[in-house]
């Protein structure tokens, strides 16, 4: 089967396409045609060498897919730890979830990590409440817009944060009655404008020590930040008084290094509280563009310069 290999090159990346042996599935685990594979930023990390996979979990690059079970057919979509992008993979049978009638099967990889990362850090992590206002910084990445569109589903008033004004529609789009461009101004006087002062009680938050300062200023009592990344570092001061002036949590999250099991629950509770939404229409995939295995390496690059606004896919039909 082929699979994918991308390397650093100048500013942005080269993609190698390897003829490998085709994975066979162990006990409770399934093997996937697949469709299409998304993009995500923990690639890069991977890449870098800073971002292994979990012991035992596949060295090839890709966290979610969508494609067909090899055995059945069923169309699914599926969260895995590595082996993503490439022809076949294996899946933990746990970690896979119906691909929506609405949706071409290709489409359907613009889902798992996306919407599974939003649901797990706003509705479990970060607890989030129907009335509730959520903040989402990096509100255009494809993360971004999942975490909009699944707070708005479960209730809740969105703030969503961009460095980029071009992508305000797109945020608006989603599902955000509030959408803030950072390079205009700081986004807790935007907030603060709209709502007043300590409106937000989750903070979903890639960005880390810059923004740590501006999301505790504006948490509301009791409040919760949770942290996805550090795109802007990983230390920063942290003022312990506000913070516990406000009885605010700061709540560390990573998915990917999460066993089999607990992701089997999560992926559970997902198809029961989200995957409806999509069946509805309440709920879209948001897809910045598509791209096949050899042209791999402008895909990564694109999503390094963060150009793109939703899913990066790589299209294996």
């Amino acid at each position: 089967m082929r699979c994918l290999g991308v390397a650093p090159e100048g500013e942005g990346y080269r993609a190698m396409v390897a003829e490998v042996e085709r994975p066979a599935p162990g006990p409770d685990e399934v093997l996937v045609r697949v469709a299409a594979s998304g993009l995500n930023r923990a690639d890069l990390h991977q890449i870098a060498g800073h971002y292994p996979p979990p012991p035992g979990e596949p060295e090839i690059l890709g966290l979610e897919l969508a494609g067909a079970v090899v055995e059945t057919g069923e169309r699914v979509g599926a969260l895995v730890a590595g082996g993503a992008h490439a022809e076949y993979a294996v899946v933990p049978k746990g970690q896979l979830f119906r691909a929506p009638d609405r949706l071409a099967l290709a489409d359907a990889a613009a889902i798992p990590e996306a919407f599974l990362t939003a649901y797990l850090n706003l509705a479990i992590e970060g607890a989030l409440a129907r009335g509730d206002r959520a903040l989402i910084h990096g509100g255009a990445s494809g993360v971004g817009l999942a975490a909009i569109q699944t707070a708005k589903f479960l209730g809740a008033a969105v703030a969503a944060t961009t460095r980029s004004a071009a992508k305000l529609a797109a945020i608006r789009e989603a599902g955000a009655a509030l959408a803030i461009d950072t390079a205009a101004g700081p986004f807790p006087e935007a907030i603060e404008g709209a709502w007043g002062k300590d409106a937000i009680a989750v903070v979903l938050d890639p960005v880390g020590a810059a923004t740590l300062a501006g999301d505790l200023r504006v948490l509301a009592r009791g409040g919760r930040v949770v942290f996805l990344s550090t795109m802007s570092g990983a230390r920063a001061e942290l003022d312990i008084g506000l913070l516990m002036g406000k009885r605010g949590r700061l709540i560390g999250s990573m998915l990917r290094a999460l066993p089999r099991d607990e992701k089997a629950r999560i992926v559970a509770r997902f198809r029961d509280d989200v995957l409806p939404g999509f069946d509805a229409g309440a709920l879209k995939v948001s897809i910045d563009s598509r791209f096949p295995p050899e042209r791999a390496g402008e895909a990564f690059s694109r999503m390094r310069a963060n150009l793109n606004t939703g899913k990066i896919l790589i299209d294996w039909s």
